[in-house]
């Protein structure tokens, strides 16, 4: 396990200032936003919420409402980080939809089969990674359907004039790129203990689990995660084809 100290800081203030510069030199940017100051910005809100969270989560798991509302929390900061980064309109508010279509099932799931105790400390780590895998399918999914049919107006257009409604029109040309979010967890999943070992196994492992327990574990979070992804996919693909999730023209979203 890493060291907590002076150097661990510095390593990682070198990190941060050399992707920061890579990103400036190389001027990576979207119309809406520079990826160097987002780098940036990401990673100090990282360092203090890390922080907060640290000083709190001791007290939260002894105090079940406290437990629940932490995961409340989460879940609405997932909500409005995806809405926001999709879109910049009032309509960002719809992202909660496919975030928590997503997640909130498979974590009642997990907690009516009793495999996640309501009451521990596995309840906050185990949401957020379904929370978060809920998240990053619904920006990708929505950013790029809404990109695609940006792009591809008069193809929209033509497939109405032929007889298709609003929404079957948009949905034939939105549905390949939207379903390109399921990719990285995909690959994630298909690479495992080949190319990557994710962090629940390798957390496990540290904290003294077998080899079999752990990988169980990830296994179980993996298959999670295809599954709140696909749901969220295609619960925001279903968003933007029926116009509820837009993008004013000309508009690029923002976190």
């Amino acid at each position: 396990m890493l060291p907590v100290d002076r150097t661990l800081g510095v390593v990682l203030a070198v990190l941060l200032v050399a992707a920061v510069a890579v990103a400036a030199y190389a001027r990576l940017a979207d119309p809406g936003e520079r990826y160097a100051r987002g780098i940036a910005l990401a990673g100090v809100r990282a360092a203090v919420q890390l922080a907060a969270v640290s000083a709190l989560i001791g007290w939260v798991v002894h105090h079940q409402a406290a437990l629940l509302g932490f995961v409340a929390l989460m879940y609405a900061v997932a909500s409005r980080t995806a809405g926001r980064r999709i879109t910049k309109d009032a309509s960002w508010v719809w992202a909660a939809l496919p975030v928590g279509a997503g997640a909130l099932p498979v974590v009642a799931l997990l907690v009516l089969t009793g495999l996640l105790p309501i009451d521990g400390l596995a309840l906050i780590p185990v949401s957020g990674i379904l929370i978060g895998g809920g998240l990053t399918a619904t920006v990708l999914g929505g950013r790029r359907a809404l990109e695609e049919l940006t792009g591809r107006a008069g193809e929209v257009e033509a497939a109405m004039a032929l007889g298709f409604t609003d929404r079957d029109a948009r949905m034939e040309i939105a549905r390949p790129a939207a379903s390109g979010a399921l990719v990285p967890g995909l690959d994630q999943t298909r690479t495992v203990g080949l190319v990557t070992l994710p962090g629940a196994f390798v957390g496990m492992l540290l904290g003294g689990a077998g080899v079999v327990q752990a990988g169980a574990v990830q296994l179980f979070v993996l298959i999670a995660l295809m599954a709140v992804q696909a749901v969220s996919v295609s619960v925001v693909l279903e968003l933007v084809a029926r116009g509820r999730i837009t993008r004013p023209a000309g508009g690029a979203a923002r976190t």
